[in-house]
């Protein structure tokens, strides 16, 4: 591991601790996110960003110099499903187009509690048709972090289940896909992870699925049938409490056939993707996933 990994980390678990002792609330995390964004970097010399309005969604599609002519990385963020904007994400979308060789288009899904289960997936849905009509899916690929992971994989069991063509790859990182909380690292995790509070998850989750199955394909893929899915790389930190959450699926996907391949990158934290301007092993994981997802495009 690195030196800056190092110091990542001694960040992440002091950020950790103060907010263990705070305890802060959902609004008072909506309401000072908004000042983190202008700190975030802005893209790359030459890289276009457009607003757009998929079928009603929000989006964002992020084209940088390299990106080839009909491709696009459809990107669903993370956030516990409960936060996320665009320019928290702009370091990263530029960076795995780059890496892709692609377009980007990020999309803000809605999120809970106002709008829980299935409204994010419903979003999915609308913005993955509203792109299919454009880009041929065999060049299209899925990317998600945390939360946005466990999005992208339950987007592929109902593109399936409702016999629309799926994309031709897909990224899970650091992948929330067990909303049931079952996934042994929680616990034995809980005090190497820098960056995550398992005690946090529960409460999270319910404000996702507002009463829904916590096992229901769709909201936890774990307990999907992963049969007929496009090839999948999971990249998860060792540390991570959601360690198991990638493993398990993995192991599920295999199981059932498809593709799938899963790094574990020792102690890294959860999503270290989103550091890879300070951090070498945020930017080797994020070319890994780019040529993961050029090596299935359609030529």
């Amino acid at each position: 591991m690195s030196a800056r990994a190092e110091l990542l980390r001694v960040a992440l678990r002091l950020v950790k601790r103060l907010g263990k002792a705070r305890e802060m609330s959902l609004a008072t995390a909506r309401r000072r996110l908004p000042l983190l964004e202008p700190l975030v970097p802005g893209p790359s010399k030459g890289t276009r960003t457009e607003a757009l309005d998929a079928d009603g969604v929000n989006a964002v599609r992020i084209t940088v110099p390299q990106a080839r002519e009909n491709t696009c990385v459809l990107h669903f963020h993370g956030g516990g499903y409960v936060i996320g904007s665009a320019a928290l994400y702009r370091d990263f979308t530029w960076r795995i187009g780059a890496a892709a060789r692609s377009s980007v288009l990020y999309f803000d899904y809605r999120l809970a509690p106002e709008h829980p289960f299935p409204a994010a997936l419903d979003d999915a849905m609308t913005v993955y048709r509203w792109v299919a009509k454009r880009i041929d899916p065999k060049r299209l690929a899925f990317i998600g972090d945390s939360a946005g992971g466990g999005l992208a994989l339950g987007t592929l069991y109902r593109l399936r289940d409702e016999g629309l063509p799926l994309p031709a790859a897909a990224v899970a990182i650091s992948p929330w896909t067990d909303l049931a909380l079952t996934g042994p690292s929680l616990q034995s995790n809980a005090a190497a992870d820098p960056m995550m509070e398992a005690t946090h998850l529960p409460a999270t989750a319910d404000r996702y699925l507002a009463g829904a199955n916590a096992r229901h394909p769709y909201a936890s893929p774990l307990y999907g049938d992963a049969s007929g899915l496009p090839p999948i790389l999971l990249q998860v930190g060792s540390d991570e409490i959601l360690r198991d959450d990638a493993v398990r699926m993995a192991e599920r996907l295999k199981a059932a056939g498809c593709d799938a391949e899963i790094e574990v990158w020792p102690r890294m934290p959860h999503a270290w993707h989103l550091y890879a301007r300070i951090l070498p092993e945020g930017r080797e994981a994020i070319a890994r996933a780019g040529r993961f997802v050029q090596h299935w495009f359609s030529p």
